[in-house]
């Protein structure tokens, strides 16, 4: 099953988190979480992997939208954007909003999800402009 939508940078890991950032702000997304999971590894387990991140962006309008249909969708809920090094670029992906109605099988929330991917999808877009 694919659940994610990824684009590939040539920047610097923490400029890209910056532009992921600013991109996903432009679609009314904002930042409710993030999760540094290089540090939090390193931190709890003395391992070291390349830097990630997780950010949870949400956009409130998409998610109220979304929480009328479906009280669960919470489960779901915020669309988790990942920002992590790879082989010398930035990896930027994105979950894929139609995941929400695979996986609860909801037709009231495929407009919320068409909504979200193409903001998404936006914001992915203005990152490789």
């Amino acid at each position: 099953m694919n659940y994610g939508i990824p684009v590939t940078l040539d920047l610097p890991f923490a400029e890209a988190v910056e532009r992921v950032r600013a991109a996903l702000a432009e679609q009314g997304f904002g930042i409710l979480t993030e999760i540094d999971v290089q540090a939090t590894l390193r931190a709890k387990l003395d391992e070291e992997i390349e830097e990630y991140v997780i950010l949870g962006a949400c956009n409130p309008s998409l998610a109220h939208r979304a929480i009328e249909v479906d009280r669960r969708i919470g489960l779901l809920l915020p669309c988790n954007v990942v920002v992590r090094a790879a082989d010398g670029h930035t990896v930027v992906e994105v979950m894929d909003p139609q995941l929400m109605v695979r996986v609860t099988e909801q037709p009231g929330l495929e407009a919320v999800a068409d909504e979200a991917a193409g903001r998404l999808r936006a914001a992915l877009g203005a990152l490789v402009d």
